[in-house]
């Protein structure tokens, strides 16, 4: 887990870092097709037509634009695969609280059945209690009964 927090705490500049690295590599390209629109209106031949070292010219700048456009384009791949790890970990990270989540449930449940079990113990224990004392309450009232009448009955003969 601190595995986890520590990269997420070194990704989040990194990916600040990146996400101004490509802000600034589109600004160069922004500046390229600028370059390369000037070079495309430039006409220095003849009669006002474009010359072969104007075409030339603008195949360079638009050479420039496709290499800066790739390298956007692997910082856009870049900044994807951090993000894919990103929720990598995330997910990781949130499967692991579930799973910890589900244990301590099961703990829970667990738990919760040992006492359901000591309840219905303690009442069966109660019920028991019970009924010895109400036998031994009938046992005595009838014993008591009986000596009151052999008691009796002495006295009356």
């Amino acid at each position: 887990m601190k595995k986890y927090l520590l990269l997420v705490l070194l990704i989040i500049p990194f990916n600040m870092y990146a996400q101004a690295k490509l802000e600034k590599m589109l600004d160069e390209r922004q500046s390229l097709h600028q370059q390369w629109q000037k070079s495309e209106s430039k006409k220095s031949g003849i009669f006002g037509n474009r010359t072969k070292k104007d075409m030339i010219e603008t195949n360079g700048w638009m050479s420039r634009i496709i290499q800066k456009d790739n390298q956007i384009m692997d910082e856009l791949k870049m900044l994807g695969e951090i993000e894919k790890t990103e929720i990598t970990y995330e997910k990781n990270d949130y499967k692991f609280i579930s799973q910890k989540q589900e244990r301590e449930i099961a703990t829970l449940k667990r738990a919760l059945q040992e006492k359901d079990g000591q309840i219905v113990e303690r009442k069966s224990d109660k019920r028991t209690y019970e009924w010895t004392t109400f036998i031994f309450f009938l046992s005595t009232l009838t014993l008591g009964y009986l000596y009151w009448k052999k008691v009796k009955g002495k006295f009356t003969n």
